[in-house]
């Protein structure tokens, strides 16, 4: 046990330390993209408050993450907008005449940091964390691949020494910085291209180590001096040593341009929005690469109280790595020591000589930034084309733009109201009928006589029904009503519109207004309008618009579709059934089920007569199937024993039905309980008798047979019209 615990324990340190080294690369690269421009010669100072960030942020992490390999530090979506935040605040210094330039940054930097580890905290202990999954899938696409963009002009202006713009276009024209472009360029393809076919965790600081290498061999074989390559450009400039000390003096706080700081708040927005959304995507991507599941809560507060530590101190915004976890871990790391190494190596740096960064060739560092920056903009600008409606990437590059020239917190919130317009837009296509049908084709589970599926037949299609679906809203609601007039204009008879809310999950106010058009329509063709599965919420909605009140039946609510489909069905045959078309005799309904009155004549001395109360028991379920039993009045029920302690009722019998024929016929033990719903007279044909009557009277056997076949004809018949309304 103890071998295999130190096996781990080396595994997670040597994965630790080939990460370090790829932390190290972008720990420079993104402290460059900050420390940039009029910030130049503070490069030093941004390099050791990078390592430090990195340093405490990823401890932390490492330490109490629910990912016992995840990684942290710096992020490149949070470097970008850290890095507009600095140019922000460096921009008005400079235009107030300002030469203090880096207390006020790193103080900016601090608070902003501040606010997002508060803001993480609050997610994680709210468990509002997921929250973020609601937005707009173009909205995460469009900042995401601005961000890309924005790398990609960082790096230009890391390389250059100039922010390219539509204003200087032409500067770049020049053949050096041409040049240092197109060695950036080539750093970026070939990481490209070799990170594309190998997941080796040497190919990135190998690749940027031999361009170190591969630029002092030339620069010997040409003869520059390493002195001349930096006045040209090409080398950074050596740094001197920055002593870190925390940015909350009280001179400093004093001097501070607390004026500014709403001019600053988007900014500040911006990091704390795209910090809480990195981290999410980040954290999925770990558990898809690795298969492993976050505690998402959990990670919210650890790199909330991460980045409160690095801000107290003075650094910046720290994330957990989606690149680097996954690293250790395909490097065998299972444990929390490989993040602790990387944080330990990284902490370490910050005692080395800066200096060294004069040996570092500009486009190197360039070309990397070059490389994450067009890896981001390939993925969500690019290839996001293939995955999205056309609709949906146009809003996608639309907030993309957006963001690049009104910044991300203006980008974002009009990419929110785009998103919602698509949405709108998008759901208004879905149909809000799923389905239609009518009396005829589609009717309760009451199984009735001959006569009454007769007068069904005839009139059926004064009941006309469909099934809602979705969300209601003024497109799809206003689509319905066109329908309904359209449906009444043909159907000009129509006696009920009965409406199925079971799949709907909501409406709005418009949508209540074009069910009022509905109404008043309804009432023009005299039709009563019934509503089916309505929840509370739907029923509150409705009666707060007044379509359902008290004091009025034109508008009636049923439980299920079933029960009003039934009611429905019981006042169509009411209107329509003959004077004293109700009062037929056991021997007149089974002649016409027989096709003799001598047939049903012998039939009837076979049945005995049962009078039945309400809710008695008639036969039970797991009996023997003894009997059939022909339902000349009242009606009957068939309930299913759950097991549990639960009973269902599958369906109904009326008047002038049969119950238990294919038992009798089958003779396997009955499925169901049948009891009595309402006062009933059944005659019963005992096993015995219909053995009898199949022994010697054959003729009667066979016509009884065929009444069968014809009973259980016309309920697939029916089953299958219902199968076709539900599939149109």
């Amino acid at each position: 046990m103890r071998t295999l615990t130190l096996r781990a324990g080396l595994t997670d340190v040597f994965a630790g330390t080939i990460c370090s080294v790829l932390s190290i690369a972008y720990c420079l690269s993104y402290a460059v993209l900050i420390f940039t421009g009029p910030l130049q010669p503070l490069l030093s100072y941004g390099i050791a408050v990078t390592f430090l960030s990195a340093a405490v942020g990823g401890s932390i992490v490492a330490s109490r993450s629910s990912l016992p390999f995840a990684v942290a530090g710096p992020d490149s979506s949070t470097s970008v907008v850290i890095a507009a935040l600095v140019a922000s605040v460096v921009g008005r210094q400079i235009a107030a005449g300002s030469t203090e330039l880096l207390e006020p940054t790193l103080i900016a930097m601090s608070l902003a940091t501040a606010l997002t580890g508060l803001s993480l905290c609050a997610l994680g202990f709210t468990h509002a964390g997921r929250a973020i999954r609601f937005l707009p899938y173009p909205v995460i696409g469009g900042f995401l691949g601005a961000t890309g963009w924005l790398m990609i002009t960082g790096a230009i202006q890391v390389i250059t020494d100039r922010r390219p713009g539509l204003a200087n276009l032409g500067l770049f024209a020049n053949s050096a910085l041409a040049a240092k472009l197109a060695a950036a360029v080539a750093i970026a393809i070939a990481l490209r291209v070799l990170l594309h076919r190998s997941k080796s965790p040497f190919v990135l600081p190998g690749v940027l180590l031999a361009a170190v290498v591969l630029t002092h061999v030339v620069l010997l074989a040409i003869g520059t001096p390493l002195a001349a390559a930096q006045a040209n450009g090409w080398m950074f400039h050596p740094q001197p040593a920055a002593g870190l000390t925390l940015p909350w003096k009280f001179d400093a706080l004093r001097s501070f341009p607390w004026g500014s700081l709403p001019a600053l708040a988007a900014d500040t927005v911006a990091v704390m929005f795209v910090t809480v959304s990195t981290l999410l995507l980040n954290t999925t991507g770990i558990e898809i690469a690795t298969q492993s599941e976050a505690n998402i809560e959990r990670d919210l507060k650890v790199v909330g109280i991460a980045n409160l530590c690095s801000a107290a101190l003075g650094g910046y915004v720290s994330c957990t790595s989606l690149s680097r976890s996954v690293l250790v871990r395909s490097a065998g790391a299972t444990g929390r020591l490989s993040g602790l190494t990387v944080a330990a190596i990284l902490g370490a740096v910050l005692v080395a000589d800066p200096s060294f960064l004069g040996y570092v060739p500009k486009y190197v560092l360039g070309g990397l930034l070059f490389y994450l920056g067009a890896d981001l903009v390939d993925k969500w600008l690019i290839r996001s084309s293939r995955r999205l409606l056309p609709i949906e990437y146009l809003s996608l590059i639309a907030i993309a733009a957006l963001i690049i020239y009104s910044g991300f917190v203006a980008g974002i919130l009009i990419g929110i109201v785009i998103g919602c317009a698509t949405f709108a837009l998008s759901a208004s296509r879905v149909k809000a009928i799923k389905f239609t049908f009518d009396g005829c084709e589609y009717r309760s589970s009451l199984d009735r006589g001959p006569l009454e599926l007769a007068l069904l037949s005839d009139h059926g299609r004064k009941i006309q029904g469909m099934t809602l679906q979705s969300y209601l809203f003024f497109g799809s609601a206003n689509r319905l009503y066109q329908y309904v007039k359209t449906l009444l204009e043909r159907q000009p008879d129509c006696h009920f519109l009965v409406f199925d809310f079971r799949l709907v999950t909501g409406l709005d106010s418009s949508a209540t207004h074009s069910f009022g058009q509905i109404k008043q329509t309804a009432a023009g063709y005299g039709a009563r309008i019934v509503l089916v599965n309505l929840n509370q919420e739907l029923e509150r909605a409705f009666r707060a618009a007044r379509f359902i009140t008290d004091d009025a039946d034109d508008v009636v609510i049923a439980s299920d579709l079933d029960r009003a489909l039934e009611s429905c069905e019981q006042e169509i045959i009411d209107r329509h059934q003959a004077e004293g078309g109700d009062e037929r005799s056991l021997r007149t309904w089974l002649s016409e089920a027989l096709g003799s009155t001598d047939h049903a004549d012998r039939l009837a001395e076979c049945c005995r007569r049962l009078e039945v109360d309400a809710g008695g028991i008639i036969a039970r379920q797991g009996e023997d199937a003894a009997s059939m039993h022909f339902i000349l009045e009242g009606r009957v029920g068939i309930v299913v024993d759950m097991g549990d302690g639960r009973t269902m009722r599958v369906r109904s019998l009326g008047r002038h039905t049969t119950i238990g024929e294919m038992g009798l016929i089958t003779r396997r033990p009955r499925s169901a309980t049948i009891l009595a719903e309402t006062p009933s007279v059944l005659y019963e044909l005992r096993a015995e008798a219909y053995e009898t009557i199949k022994r010697e009277q054959p003729a009667l056997s066979q016509a009884l047979l065929g009444y069968v076949v014809a009973v259980m004809a016309e309920r697939l018949s029916f089953a299958n019209r219902v199968v076709g309304v539900l599939q149109r």
